[in-house]
């Protein structure tokens, strides 16, 4: 017979071994230089498992689509997003200083081509599929929902004319979006940057206060 676990005992998770760790990785890593070099829409599992060096068998072993992995790459980027947002508001020395944060966010801020071509192809093949444009909705309000939180656990003073914290990080977003299209077309990442800190400050989120 095969033993179970006692009435009440926690059920441990399945221990994540280093090769599966590896795997997991390689396939990201593969999926990622897959999608920017095709389009998300023209890449197949094979072609994903072929720049990995893995069968289909790793792949599900590990996804259960490419929709599944393309949301593990959205993590990943969410979370450094967040990341760079917080050290934006560690270097700046005076925690009011709106205009600082807003250089030094603007200065190192995620705008890596590929990725955008990524997000965008998979934009665009998310608002043809109900289900899934629901989902790419919930990472991204997961996304603003972290952005908020830094900037209530700031001291910034918001200009009255930009409303909530909720609506100044959709603002900030918005800029964002707005920069990273230019961005696509241009590939000139300086004028993005510089585009990205002018774009805030004009809607108002620094310099006043």
């Amino acid at each position: 017979m095969t033993p179970t676990a006692a009435a009440g005992s926690p059920v441990k998770a399945p221990r994540i071994t280093r090769r599966r760790a590896e795997t997991r990785a390689r396939l990201l890593d593969a999926a990622f230089r897959v999608f920017a070099e095709k389009g998300f829409g023209a890449v197949r599992i094979d072609d994903v498992c072929g720049a990995a060096g893995y069968t289909r068998g790793a792949f599900y072993s590990q996804f259960d689509s490419l929709e599944e992995l393309f949301f593990v790459l959205y993590d990943q980027r969410a979370t450094l997003i967040n990341e760079q947002v917080r050290a934006a508001l560690d270097a700046v020395a005076d925690p009011t200083d709106l205009e600082s944060f807003v250089d030094r966010l603007s200065a190192t801020l995620l705008l890596d081509r590929d990725w955008l071509l990524v997000k965008t192809d998979f934009l665009t093949h998310a608002a043809r599929r109900p289900e899934t444009a629901a989902r790419l909705i919930t990472h991204r309000a997961q996304l603003r929902s972290a952005l908020e939180a830094k900037l209530a656990e700031s001291k910034f003073s918001l200009p009255a004319e930009l409303g909530s914290i909720g609506e100044a990080a959709r603002a900030v977003i918005a800029a964002y979006d707005g920069v990273t299209v230019q961005l696509l077309l241009d590939n000139d990442q300086p004028a993005a940057r510089a585009w990205l800190a002018r774009l805030i400050r004009q809607l108002g989120v620094a310099g006043r206060t």
